[in-house]
């Protein structure tokens, strides 16, 4: 240990202290009249004479440089980070010396809940210099906490206010973008290959546009339509964004260019176009190029080429100033050549001029009234209008009466009015009361006379019309109730012949499915529907039969009087082999109310038949529970219905799908199998708003490679047509078309009479059915002869022939005998 003694002698006299002792403060003060001593300890450093020098002089910035350097070398990191916070708070540190504090606290501090302190000492050294290599150090440190919650969000923040801070550095600045570029490759690397899909790139677009950078959203936009250059949305969002935010003229008409031309078929995007134009000062001669373009793109529907030629004739109207004869002929014949096109060309691709309301010629004839004062021509525009089937619609006559009020004269406005009166038939009422209203203002009295007399004589024409109409759809409403009264009862009939027959089939095949449209629920399944509990048999138990011993508990729950219909639902398609299909249902059906029982049905052996009655305690819950049909019971779809009894139902049918067609729904067919209802909406959402996607399967839940997915709109399904059909999916080809089932077979639908020969009773086919290979293994001498014979050779074979075919007539079949058998076998 060395001593130092440091001597400060006054002006007058000097005295020495050679001694220090150990147990004293490092810098010591002895204080006497004429002399002041100052003790330093000295150890093997000369940090007590910086902080002697600093404590007379607390600004002196190179002392400070040095006692860091020194507080370092030795090794005292406590004192060394209290010198470092001293300096940082008189002074802004230099690039070098916050470097190496950052790095010996980033040392110094690996464990999590430390970073934060870090992060604060990073904010205090960018806040001194604009230093690429603090903001470098700051992102990569950043980097190593990836892993906590927001932890790549905060690096992606940091290197964003990096190469705002000092990215256009000369030297330097390269740097920070390098390793940004790095981040988000590595970051890249990580993910799927896939490109991201449209919904994806949506959000991603909302909350740029949020954010408000004009670059940022512009780039955003085209990576987009790069991907997805045929979703005609997706254009319409980026051109608005265009038209309304950025205003650029080059890049907006460049880009409305290049939308028409990647979605020609999208009306809405010529419309656009067509406006940027005018909006953009673009010369007569292009935007008519553009709109014969648009004529030529082939829409999808004939409404679009009315919205095209409305938008190019408001384009024309407002070039005119109504004093140059030019324009203004160029605009009346721009109106000739619009009803005309829409009379030949779309007529004959449509069937239909989309313009059923003549709005061209009602703006038009607007346009002749008040621009030009010329009611004439406005007149006949609107006589043209009412020949075309308007007339007999109040609204129409009213629009006119109104232009007439506007810019006619009160004779014109009369005879508007008493036309409509005559002609209107869905609200002749209102027409009326506007004539007497018109006359109670400006007619008189022989005015008013006519004009009550008109009014009531048409009013009473209307009334007996509609008492006429109503009486005709009473005996229509009543024929048809005895049609179907008359199928109860022939019906009724049937069933009560079958039960004289003998050797009834135990069961018949089922019907196989003749076209893919029908509906996926086979003849078995709706009969199952109609069930209603009289029994494990249906209605009758066979004869003989004897019912199980049953535990009390399921005597209590069979019990016919706490059984209720319209509190019950039919369950059906379940699996034999379910297990405990009690509990596993109620678990399936409370979520729609209160349960008061569940009836499974069991076979003879205890063995679950596949179907059972869920009945509750309100009706309430029976349509909840209807929205569970098709629901997945462990592989199957299970099937739910109402519990109707069929004997007072007979013509009850569940089949809740449209059998008609329905233009915003699209078929699919030739799926692949193993496709999803998740892979088929995500296939189908890029083409538009997705309400419904149904998979067709078999009763067992196998598909059929079918399905149906219903769009918001007409327009949207069209475009989902246009684009998907010969699609390959996983390897095959498939076909879309609009939803158009073909009619159902008539002899399936209930109450259509059948031919006389289904009445007849089918066991000479045997209790199996008739054959596959259609070959009878029964003698030719016991065939049963289905037409009478003509020739017989003795009178006892007439008699009984005759009386066969009687009988056959009948409807009632006569069993034979044996001496019938033997009479047959000697004959031959």
């Amino acid at each position: 240990m060395i001593e130092l003694e440091v001597v400060i002698l006054s002006a007058v006299t000097a005295e020495r202290k050679t001694t220090w002792p150990r147990y004293c403060s490092p810098v010591y003060v002895a204080l006497s009249s004429s002399i002041i001593y100052i003790y330093v300890h000295y150890s093997t450093s000369h940090s007590p004479l910086c902080i002697f020098q600093l404590s007379i002089n607390a600004f002196d910035y190179n002392c400070h440089v040095d006692l860091i350097k020194l507080l370092k070398q030795e090794g005292e990191l406590f004192r060394l980070r209290k010198a470092r916070q001293k300096m940082s708070e008189l002074f802004p540190l230099t690039e070098e010396i916050w470097l190496d504090w950052l790095k010996d606290e980033i040392r110094l501090t690996e464990e999590e809940p430390n970073r934060e302190k870090v992060y604060e000492l990073f904010e205090r050294a960018v806040n001194d210099y604009i230093c690429p290599d603090i903001w470098l150090e700051y992102a990569q440190y950043s980097i190593g906490g990836m892993g906590s919650p927001g932890g790549i969000d905060r690096v992606r923040a940091i290197f964003e206010r990096a190469v705002t801070a000092v990215g256009l550095h000369m030297t330097k600045g390269q740097t920070v973008w390098e390793a940004y570029r790095e981040f988000e490759n590595a970051i890249l690397s990580t993910m799927v290959a896939e490109p991201p899909k449209l919904a994806e790139y949506q959000g991603y677009i909302d909350f740029e546009l949020k954010e408000g950078d004009p670059a940022r959203i512009q780039i955003t936009f085209e990576r987009t339509l790069a991907e997805n250059c045929l979703v005609p949305d997706m254009w319409a969002k980026y051109t608005t964004y265009l038209d309304r935010q950025l205003k650029i003229k080059d890049l907006v008409l460049s880009t409305h260019e290049r939308a028409v031309r990647n979605c020609p078929w999208t009306m809405g995007l010529w419309k656009s176009y067509l406006l940027a134009l005018e909006r953009h000062g673009a010369d007569h001669q292009t935007v008519s190029d553009v709109f014969e373009k648009a004529l030529n793109a082939g829409f999808i529907q004939a409404t679009d080429y009315v919205e095209i030629w409305q938008a190019y004739l408001d384009y024309l109207r407002r070039r005119v100033d109504f004093k140059s004869s030019k324009e203004l002929e160029e605009l009346r014949g721009a109106f000739s050549r619009s009803l005309d096109y829409m009379k030949q060309d779309v007529e004959e691709r449509f069937g239909e001029s989309g313009d059923p309301s003549c709005i061209i010629m009602q703006i038009w004839a607007r346009i002749e009234a008040l621009h030009c004062k010329n009611m004439q021509k406005a007149r006949e525009l609107w006589d043209n209008i009412m020949t075309k089937g308007n007339a007999k619609f109040a609204n129409m006559w009213l629009e006119y009466y109104n232009l007439e009020r506007s810019y006619g004269d009160p004779i014109h406005c009369r005879k508007a009015l008493h036309r409509a009166v005559q002609c209107t038939s869905d609200y002749p009422e209102h027409v009326c009361e506007v004539l007497l209203t018109f006359e109670r203002v400006e007619g008189s009295l022989e005015d008013w006379d006519v004009a009550v007399q008109k009014t009531e004589t048409r009013l009473n024409r209307i009334n007996e019309q509609r008492a006429k109409a109503a009486e005709k759809e009473a005996n229509l409403a009543r024929q048809e109730e005895e049609r179907a009264e008359q199928r109860r009862k022939a019906k009724s009939e049937k069933k009560t012949q079958k039960k004289f027959q003998k050797g009834t089939r135990t069961g018949e095949k089922r019907k196989a499915e003749q076209d893919d449209y029908q509906d996926e629920w086979n003849e078995d399944s709706g009969k199952m529907h109609c069930l209603t509990e009289t029994g494990l048999f249906g209605r009758n138990a066979p004869p003989g039969y004897k019912p199980a011993a049953a535990t009390p508990q399921r005597q209590k729950d069979d019990n016919p009087e706490l059984r209720n219909d319209n509190t019950s639902v039919f369950i059906s398609n379940l699996a034999y082999t379910l297990e405990e299909p009690e509990s596993k249902l109620r678990t399936l059906f409370e979520t729609c109310g209160p349960i008061t029982q569940i009836r499974p049905v069991f076979s003879n052996k205890g063995t679950f038949k596949g179907y059972c009655y869920v009945q509750f305690e309100s009706p309430v819950s029976v349509p909840e529970a209807l929205k569970l049909d098709r629901r997945e019971v462990e592989g199957r779809p299970m099937f739910v219905s109402p519990c109707v009894d069929k004997n007072k139902n007979p013509d009850f049918k569940v089949f809740k799908y449209n059998t008609s067609m329905e233009k915003h729904k699209i078929f699919i067919s030739g799926l692949p199998f193993s496709c999803t209802k998740e892979q088929l909406e995500e296939l189908c959402k890029s083409h538009g708003t997705i309400k419904e996607v149904r998979l067709v399967t078999y009763r067992s839940g196998k598909p059929k490679g079918l399905a149906y997915v219903e769009f918001a709109d007409e327009t949207q399904a069209s475009q989902a047509v246009l684009r998907m059909d010969g699609m390959d999916v996983e390897g095959n080809k498939i076909s879309v078309a609009i939803s158009n089932p073909p009619r159902r077979n008539m002899m399936d639908k209930p109450g259509t009479s059948r031919p006389m020969s289904d009445m007849m009773p089918r066991q000479v086919y045997g209790s199996r059915g008739r054959g596959r290979t259609g070959l009878s293994l029964l003698p030719r001498s016991l065939h049963r002869q289905s037409a009478p014979v003509s020739k017989v050779e003795n009178g006892t074979a007439a008699e009984q022939v005759t009386a066969s075919s009687a009988a056959n007539a009948a409807g009632e079949p006569k069993p034979l005998s044996n001496s019938d058998f033997a009479r047959m076998l000697l004959n031959k």
